[in-house]
């Protein structure tokens, strides 16, 4: 089996795949620490403070200006903003600033943006080709014809995707860390942040909250981000076996990862929606408090969705692999 998957990885890398998708992360964390930096000195302008609390405090106001004089749009985005504004009430009530100047609150901030459409969206790039491309190669018939069964072929390859995965959120990492420290400074592991809030309808539920320091709270994101990206990279793998095209893997897959964002705008009446795994994507946003898509969504609903459709995916997956006839 290690030989099998160190050739899956010498494969992986010689296709320079890793490299270019490294290459795309580099340079949309720069763009971003850039955008980063240019909000942090509007804000400053904007307010005429450089002072947290009284930022905070004016963003809040500004917040609240928004809501009695906008009478145009949804229940769903004035809800939003009454959670916002009690969250950072309460982050003001206690002395605590929830954007601590320092590249690890960057780093947090970015992934809680990238974790339900960046991430995923680079390892399908990875994961919708692992075996439609021994079909469009043609090298599908040699790599059977070897005396090795087909499951623990199929099997070397599912783990390649998962010690990728693995590296991908890695790299993430190492390059927001990387690259945002030299912008506002690598301070701030220590620095607290709350989690643990919960959203009723317009009001936002305190009894679970929990401060923990930046990096637990990474610590656990980064866990959650990983566990995402898998999911979405075990349906591509599914559709890599069950289409003998990756282009057309990774179109349906991007159709789903892209309906998923508009769905969760848009599905606050629809209830059975929250079955969909592209729906249940953001479980960092349960650690920082977001609203769920639909109410009555958990951390532990959506762990278990996406837990459902990766084991079924998986049992499709090797199932069509071990009895598919190749011509």
């Amino acid at each position: 089996m290690i030989n099998l998957v160190q050739n899956e990885l010498l494969k992986l890398i010689s296709k320079k795949k890793l490299l270019v998708i490294t290459l795309i992360m580099a340079a949309l964390i720069s763009l971003f620490t850039y955008a980063q930096f240019k909000e942090t000195e509007r804000t400053m302008e904007r307010f005429q403070t450089s002072d947290w609390r009284e930022s905070l405090e004016l963003q809040i106001n500004d917040t609240k200006s928004r809501l009695n004089n906008s009478t145009f749009h949804s229940d769903e985005w004035r809800q939003q903003l009454e959670i916002r504004i009690q969250q950072q009430q309460y982050y003001l009530d206690h002395n605590i600033n929830p954007r601590e100047p320092g590249a690890p609150t960057f780093v947090r901030l970015f992934l809680e943006s990238a974790v339900h459409l960046l991430l995923p969206l680079l390892i399908m790039i990875i994961a919708a080709d692992l075996v439609s491309s021994e079909y469009s190669l043609g090298t599908v018939k040699l790599l059977l014809t070897r005396p090795v069964e087909r499951w623990k072929v199929l099997l070397s390859k599912y783990i390649t995707l998962i010690l990728t995965v693995s590296l991908i959120i890695f790299i993430f990492g190492f390059l927001s860390y990387s690259f945002s420290g030299l912008v506002f400074g690598f301070r701030g592991w220590e620095a607290p942040v709350l989690m643990g809030f919960q959203s009723e309808g317009t009001i936002l539920n305190i009894a679970d909250v929990k401060l923990v320091q930046q990096w637990q709270y990474l610590l656990m994101a980064f866990g959650l981000a990983w566990f995402v990206t898998l999911v979405v990279g075990t349906l591509s793998f599914m559709l890599s076996v069950l289409l003998k095209s990756t282009a057309a893997g990774m179109g349906i897959m991007l159709a789903c990862l892209i309906s998923g964002t508009i769905l969760s705008s848009m599905v606050a009446s629809w209830e059975s929606a929250k079955y969909f795994f592209m729906v249940n994507l953001n479980l960092v946003g349960y650690l920082s408090g977001s609203s769920p898509p639909i109410e009555g969504m958990s951390l532990l609903f959506s762990l278990t969705v996406l837990s459902v459709w990766g084991i079924v995916a998986l049992i499709v997956a090797f199932t069509t692999f071990t009895r598919k006839d190749v011509f």
